[in-house]
């Protein structure tokens, strides 16, 4: 039986915190998923407009398995600035790569775009390698949902966006998923209030609806808009013992998970990607079933993660869409 762990969050893989930091005033911020070592790390990117750092580095051919930290981060190509931040203070505690008598802390990140959303963003310095180390700062196994970090400022077609996370238990491996959720398409089914993901819920964590009463198949999907101002950008991790090519695998799998709980994904003006992180602390049971589980079990969090983000954010002033919570939580 695959069950939630204990917080329903990423950090219930051991060894992994998270931090975020946030402006209000810009409507942006960043979010960071750090190793207390550091852990195999891959990436799978489905959507055709992304916006990474040291993604290359990440491919199972490449030198370089592990990374120290994932990073995920507002303001588009401007918020890549936010790895530097985190770059630069784990730097400053010895961690990285070891080359020669250097020392290069690898953070990969991804970005999406939140600058168009009702923010200030008349800034005279870059603030997202602040926000970066602010977060990295933050890091630890607790953290908040919702309008927070990476999901600060995003938005989807209709509502709000937000940070999500949860978390799957089976076997004795526990598998987590991290998201900042800022999709061109919406994440509820028509103009109601059950989500797309509702029938992998796990309890009520985004409420308990369940799912919609009826779908019309040939509808066509609502978007955000016309221009590139989306993303959804994700991580998932697991503490099982996979090489960098099954973490490749493991975040292919997760895409599944985002086709199930937005409508639609993976599209033209959308940047979607996840990473993978593996602590490797506990070895495979079997070398073919044990990685299709953790596939599984990534997509089925991200599916979970993405509803929870939306299903948390909260109103801020100079809002130009409504929360699921203002439009439909007296439903709930």
């Amino acid at each position: 039986m695959i069950q939630p762990g204990p917080r329903n969050l990423i950090t219930d893989v051991a060894g992994l915190r998270v931090g975020h930091a946030n402006d209000a005033a810009i409507k942006t911020g960043a979010t960071v998923l750090l190793g207390d070592r550091p852990f195999i790390a891959a990436v799978h990117v489905m959507g055709g407009a992304p916006g990474t750092r040291e993604t290359d580095l990440l491919a199972p051919d490449k030198t370089v398995q592990e990374a120290d930290a994932f990073v995920l981060s507002g303001g588009s190509a401007f918020g890549l600035d936010a790895a530097s931040g985190v770059a630069d203070a784990l730097r400053a505690q010895g961690r990285g790569f070891v080359v020669g008598d250097q020392t290069v802390p690898i953070v990969p990140g991804a970005i999406l775009f939140d600058l168009i959303n009702g923010g200030d963003k008349d800034w005279a310095e870059n603030p997202y390698k602040r926000l970066g180390a602010q977060a990295l700062a933050d890091a630890g196994a607790d953290f908040a949902l919702g309008s927070v970090g990476a999901g600060t400022g995003a938005l989807i077609a209709d509502l709000k966006g937000g940070l999500g996370s949860a978390s799957a238990t089976w076997g004795g491996y526990t598998v987590g998923a991290l998201v900042a959720v800022n999709a061109l398409g919406r994440v509820t089914v028509g103009d109601g209030p059950n989500f797309w993901a509702a029938p992998y819920e796990m309890g009520a964590e985004f409420g308990g609806l369940g799912p919609a009463n009826s779908f019309d198949p040939g509808a066509v999907p609502p978007l955000k808009g016309g221009d590139s101002r989306n993303t959804t950008i994700a991580i998932v991790a697991t503490d099982a013992a996979l090489t960098q090519a099954q973490a490749t695998r493991m975040a292919i799998a997760a895409h599944d998970g985002m086709a199930r709980a937005i409508w639609p994904s993976h599209t033209p003006m959308d940047g979607d990607l996840v990473f993978a992180a593996a602590t490797g602390a506990q070895a495979l049971a079997d070398p073919l079933h044990t990685p299709l589980m953790l596939g599984h079990m990534a997509a089925l969090c991200l599916s979970r993660a993405i509803a929870r983000g939306v299903y948390a954010a909260g109103t801020a002033p100079g809002d130009v869409k409504p929360t699921w919570q203002a439009r439909f939580g007296r439903q709930a």
